[in-house]
């Protein structure tokens, strides 16, 4: 089976967060983006969780912020609903099959646990469905 390299995305091409970043600056960038999970990484480059659009919002009920408030919270507030699962460089397509179907995107990281980048469910489908018609 083929390793899943082939269909990274790498982490130069991959919007992410810094665990410092405040929520406002999250909700802007994935605003920005139009996405409703990006993954959460350290400065020094290791993948720490994803963050969902809910999780954000869910943060802003329970702790009465609003947009003009949302710049004095750090994201470690919002506490993540899912459980985002990486997968290690050396991973086969069929590591990503059982994640792939409840996950946007599954975060590749490598033996020291640095994210390198994300693999799609539209990636994986594509591999997937050229597969079958070989």
């Amino acid at each position: 089976m083929k390793n899943i390299l082939f269909l990274l995305t790498p982490k130069i091409q991959t919007s992410y967060l810094y665990d410092d970043d405040s929520l406002r600056q999250a909700l802007e960038k994935m605003e920005y983006h139009r996405f409703a999970l990006i993954p959460v990484i350290t400065h020094d480059g290791k993948y720490v969780r994803s963050l969902a659009e809910g999780d954000i919002l869910y943060a802003m009920k329970h702790h009465n912020m609003t947009f003009d408030t949302m710049h004095r919270f750090p994201l470690e507030i919002a506490q993540s609903n899912r459980d985002i699962k990486p997968v290690k460089v050396d991973a086969t397509l069929d590591d990503l099959k059982e994640l792939i179907v409840s996950q946007n995107y599954v975060p590749v990281i490598d033996d020291k646990g640095i994210f390198i980048g994300i693999v799609t469910r539209k990636a994986v489908m594509n591999e997937l469905f050229s597969a079958k018609e070989e």
